[in-house]
């Protein structure tokens, strides 16, 4: 029997399964930690035979790394598009109020990521390296409008802010994060 072109022993070639294990693995990691993160589960969360998991990635530390530095990298691309979106300083901190109610404490998925990102990095360089690339593009998205300390100030505040949404059963009144941002920019 012939293969056709693309494909191995006649099978088709699943060209976004690749992309899949890496969503399906941030999906068993917002619900089951990193250590609830097995090639199995992702598998399963992915339809994609547990083979693939090998096939594709060289460990579960390799996918990891993989899915958090997309993680990392589309939360960053939200970042950048909202404070290229600010045209004056009003705009954006504007931004940077919206970036925090919105997107920090509106997605409780992406928090527990991010919490689960932060672990990894306090104990292991590859994934501080992920951290550190994120922290970097978030503090120059931030220097399109303030100075560098003041960047790197706000970086913190989002930082310190989610974890206190994290562990903090009390909602945050959205003045109070206004009222933090308007401290730290206005000189």
């Amino acid at each position: 029997m012939a293969s056709e072109p693309g494909s191995r022993r006649g099978r088709q070639n699943d060209p976004a399964r690749r992309d899949r294990i890496i969503d399906a693995c941030l999906d068993v990691v917002a619900e089951n930690g990193v250590a609830g993160a097995s090639h199995r589960r992702i598998a399963d969360a992915a339809g994609v035979p547990l083979g693939s998991m090998t096939y594709y990635f060289d460990g579960i530390d390799d996918l990891l790394r993989e899915a958090f530095t997309r993680f990392g990298t589309e939360i960053s691309e939200r970042f950048e598009k909202r404070m290229a979106a600010a045209s004056d300083s009003a705009e954006a901190r504007a931004a940077v109020v919206e970036l925090i109610l919105r997107d920090v404490f509106g997605d409780a998925r992406e928090l527990v990521l991010s919490h689960e990102i932060y672990t990894l990095a306090a104990r292991d360089p590859a994934y501080r390296a992920i951290t550190t690339a994120w922290m970097a593009r978030s503090r120059v998205a931030l220097e399109r409008h303030f100075d560098p300390q003041t960047a790197r100030m706000l970086d913190a505040l989002i930082e310190g802010l989610s974890i206190h949404r994290a562990l903090d059963d009390d909602d945050r009144d959205p003045a109070e994060v206004a009222i933090a941002v308007e401290r730290i920019t206005t000189r």
